[in-house]
């Protein structure tokens, strides 16, 4: 399949604006993947998109302070059915709290919870942050993987999801222990990838496809 040209779709992407993650990387590859694609920081907008991207680099409890303003119209849209895609910190913000802001010493910090769980850190030999290729190695069926098993992603990141459920990981990796790469909830509409799908080339692009393929539904 040539990449060189965006497919088009009807469907239109919000990207949520809050001040943390690779906007112009992350709306470069959903236009190649085919969606109408809007950076946001308006809440309002997210209940007219077809999906929302929240996207993320950085310390757990800034992304969701920053994401506070955002909560309440991320929450409304994941309960609509809406589709909501978290981006590494984005992703790990699905979930319900994470080591990151103990070893801080900030305390209990309150994710979205709509996945949930709770991040932890790399322990052991392995170097901090992982940094780089690593396999997927899908563990269930979701619209997200479909052709990506066995493909290679690009990960830069500390701490790694934990669901309460092991059945909302949809997809693995290796890394000193195997952790999930891929995060859905049950409903399928709420889910992350660990990894930066604008950064992983075919396998990356394979997968904003999909979503836009789901949100185009």
């Amino acid at each position: 399949m040539s990449t060189g040209h965006a497919q088009q779709t009807t469907a239109s992407v919000a990207v949520v604006d809050y001040g943390l993650g690779n906007l112009r990387s992350v709306t470069r590859g959903l236009e190649r993947a085919g969606a109408s694609v809007d950076v946001s920081d308006d809440p309002a907008e997210f209940t007219t998109a077809d999906g929302i991207v929240l996207p993320g680099v950085g310390a757990f409890r800034e992304g969701v302070e920053n994401a506070g303003p955002y909560r309440e119209a991320l929450l409304e849209a994941a309960a609509d059915g809406t589709p909501v895609f978290g981006i590494c910190l984005g992703m790990q913000m699905l979930l319900t709290t994470s080591e990151e802001a103990d070893r801080a010493g900030e305390g209990e910090v309150e994710g979205l919870d709509l996945i949930p769980g709770r991040n932890r850190r790399f322990t052991g030999d392995m170097k901090v942050p992982h940094m780089g290729w690593n396999e997927l190695a899908v563990e269930r069926d979701h619209p997200l993987v479909d052709g990506v098993n066995g493909e290679y992603a690009y990960f830069v990141h500390s701490y790694y999801a934990a669901p309460d459920d092991e059945g909302a990981t949809v997809a693995s990796t290796e890394y000193g222990t195997r952790f999930p790469s891929i995060v859905a909830d049950e409903s399928g509409t709420v889910f992350g990838t660990q990894f930066h799908p604008e950064k992983s080339g075919e396998t990356g692009l394979r997968i904003l496809r999909n979503f836009v393929t789901l949100c185009d539904e």
